[in-house]
């Protein structure tokens, strides 16, 4: 009795399954998540891919989306960091870092999204870095904005392409707002490159916050020299 039963019971379970899958909306899918065997939950998703219905976004990873004429819409790169690296320390890099603390318009063909751990490999519209040294980020549990903030510094010369003056006054702009802990910021500098450090530093001197400079380690002579010249803080 039990032989005879199974096929009915599967093809039921799949039948839910797929019920299940097309009724949703703005959502991925992983096998794992199906009530069937693995081999038939990969089986269904790729059917389902195949149909249009999912879009495939890597091995094991199934996106349901609006469907349009062109097929279905993938999603955002928000939807994908969410889904790929949750938690904090993750964050903007590069020109997107740079483009959300309105220190450059230009916008990468790609975002990039820095990682405080061995990056996933590049996906879609996203581009991940490993940031697995800077240990601090994870640490001080910081968030995107927070990142951004590191990561200009760091990658100021390659970035921004605002002058120095306004650059800084921007930058302590956004270090004023309710999407930066001046504190964690602090903390998680001690696992930052010297130039970024230093620059940090530099910024931080002249402005409202400079009780906390001492507590940012620094950098040899001439790399806190040339951050001072760089951003025209005497």
């Amino acid at each position: 009795m039990a032989t005879t039963s199974t096929p009915h019971r599967n093809r039921h379970g799949a039948a839910d399954a797929r019920r299940a899958v097309l009724g949703s909306r703005e959502r991925f899918w992983q096998p794992s998540e199906l009530s069937l065997q693995p081999s038939t939950a990969h089986h269904l998703l790729g059917e389902l891919a195949s149909a249009g219905e999912l879009r495939h976004i890597r091995r094991g990873l199934y996106w349901r989306g609006t469907k349009t004429p062109l097929g279905m819409a993938p999603p955002s790169p928000e939807q994908l960091v969410a889904e790929l690296v949750p938690g904090p320390g993750v964050g903007p890099s590069g020109l997107s870092a740079a483009n959300a603390l309105r220190l450059s318009t230009q916008v990468p063909r790609r975002s990039e999204i820095a990682v405080p751990r061995r990056a996933p490999t590049d996906t879609g519209a996203v581009k991940f870095v490993s940031r697995a040294a800077r240990s601090g980020r994870l640490t001080a549990q910081l968030n995107p904005t927070e990142v951004s903030v590191l990561e200009v510094l760091d990658a100021w010369l390659n970035v921004v392409e605002v002058a120095p003056g306004p650059a800084v006054k921007q930058m302590l702009c956004v270090m004023d707002s309710r999407d930066v802990r001046m504190d964690r910021l602090v903390e998680a500098s001690a696992t930052e490159p010297g130039q970024g450090r230093a620059r940090l530093r530099a910024i931080l001197t002249s402005s409202c916050w400079a009780n906390l400079v001492n507590k940012i380690p620094s950098a040899d002579s001439r790399t806190e020299s040339a951050a001072r010249s760089l951003l025209a803080i005497t």
